[in-house]
């Protein structure tokens, strides 16, 4: 077989494991060298791609690129921009295809949530079109864990695992100081359609009394009335009460509770605030006093508390991508399989890109409780494995040590395109 280029790209928000994904798309194709000639990797993601700006990967050393599995962020620079429907905007498919043609480019990894599953696909289909043989394959990633087929996203495991800890830990100190002070608190956190990670804070508690008190999911309905009665109960109860809440905590209508009135690059609303919003809702109905947190970026650049199984999984679907593409698969994602609770098991099997591109994997109801406010035991036996296991960094000077790449770039040999 003949030797050809890979493209990888990084895309959407950055978790604390998507370098994980990386290094084993770069390690995997290091080991399949008869097959795969240099690795380029996308500078901010598709736009790389089509700004023909590209870093040449094959210049970093091999200590680097292992490196780059303790490292958060994205080495090679993310961006949110979704590729619009072909026929409408075929110049910057073609362009893609132009770009790869040029640098013999023949492998294209694409490592993001479901937006860029559909952007892999489209570029499979168009490769097809345009009689490019291009191997196209979308490595899973999502801290909001709402991708489809795969059990689990990578990026949700370390997310998931700091969130349970933010809680448990921010509980100690208002139980503390609950009789003369603080009787309410708020951690926000991510989730705009699906609260599998206002879940994970449900981790940090499981008995009578245990915090967090409430969980707010976007699948429930946000009742302003019920909400303040059951707040109202537990700091009479237990003193104090701790809430978790779903940024996309949502009214029976479909109205977020912190809707910004803005959208994204990807047309989505713009959440924000929603932990200030209920905290003056606890303000101005219960008068008690209150603290809120956003974990925004925190939560998905938390290296340091990743979850060995995230990290595992994450270094797994990168290299197994990496496999399905030397193997001839194509349009495929590599997704995890649980095999088992107790012991937790897993397996990575592929999945069709066609069933997995813009869909959303919601918590299911079994999973929360009666009264909407908590997990069920069988969302527990689910989360529970997920936050497993420590994978610290290495340490330097008190501080985490990071991949420091060359991030070398490959001379452009096409006109400038404009977006």
């Amino acid at each position: 077989m003949a030797q050809h280029n890979a493209f990888y790209a990084q895309s959407g928000g950055v978790t604390a494991v998507i370098n994980a994904s990386a290094c084993g798309v770069i390690e995997a194709c290091r080991q399949h060298s008869d097959r795969i000639g240099k690795v380029y990797a996308g500078h901010n993601g598709i736009i790389g791609a089509l700004t023909e700006d590209l870093i040449d990967v094959s210049q970093e050393s091999d200590e680097t690129i292992a490196a780059l599995r303790h490292t958060p962020g994205g080495a090679f620079g993310s961006c949110r921009y979704k590729l619009k429907d072909i026929e409408s905007h075929r110049a910057q498919y073609e362009r893609l295809i132009e770009v790869f043609k040029a640098h013999d480019i023949r492998y294209f990894f694409y490592n993001g949530g479901g937006d860029s599953a559909d952007t892999c696909l489209k570029v499979s289909q168009l490769s097809e079109k345009m009689g490019y043989p291009l191997t196209a394959i979308h490595v899973p990633k999502t801290v909001d864990n709402d991708l489809p087929i795969t059990d689990n996203s990578p990026g949700f495991g370390s997310v998931a695992k700091y969130i349970a800890t933010s809680t448990l830990e921010a509980s100690l100190d208002i139980a503390s100081m609950c009789a003369t002070s603080t009787k309410v608190f708020v951690l926000e956190v991510m989730g705009r359609h699906a609260g599998w990670i206002a879940a994970a804070g449900a981790l940090a508690g499981e008995g009578e009394g245990e915090p967090p008190h409430l969980v707010i999911f976007p699948e429930v309905p946000f009742e302003r009335s019920k909400v303040m009665a059951r707040v109202e109960e537990c700091v009479e109860k237990y003193g104090y009460c701790v809430i978790v809440v779903s940024e996309g905590a949502r009214y029976e209508d479909g109205t977020f509770l912190a809707d910004s009135g803005n959208t994204d690059a990807f047309g989505h609303r713009q959440l924000g605030g929603v932990a200030p919003t209920l905290a003056g809702m606890v303000k101005q109905d219960l008068g008690y006093k209150y603290h809120w947190a956003v974990a925004d970026y925190l939560q998905r650049a938390a290296r340091h508390l990743a979850s060995r199984t995230d990290v595992e999984q994450a270094y797994a679907v990168g290299q197994q991508a990496v496999e399905l593409a030397v193997a001839g698969k194509n349009a495929m994602m590599p997704a995890i399989k649980r095999v088992s609770d107790t012991p937790y098991e897993w397996r990575i099997e592929s999945a069709p890109l066609a069933e997995v591109a813009n869909r959303e994997k919601f918590m299911p109801r079994e999973f929360i409780r009666e009264d909407g406010f908590g997990i069920t035991e069988a969302c527990r036996r689910y989360l529970s494995p997920l936050i497993q296991g420590e994978d610290y960094p290495p340490y330097e000077n008190g501080l985490p040590k990071v991949a420091n790449l060359k991030l070398a770039k490959v001379e452009r040999k096409l006109p400038e395109f404009k977006l």
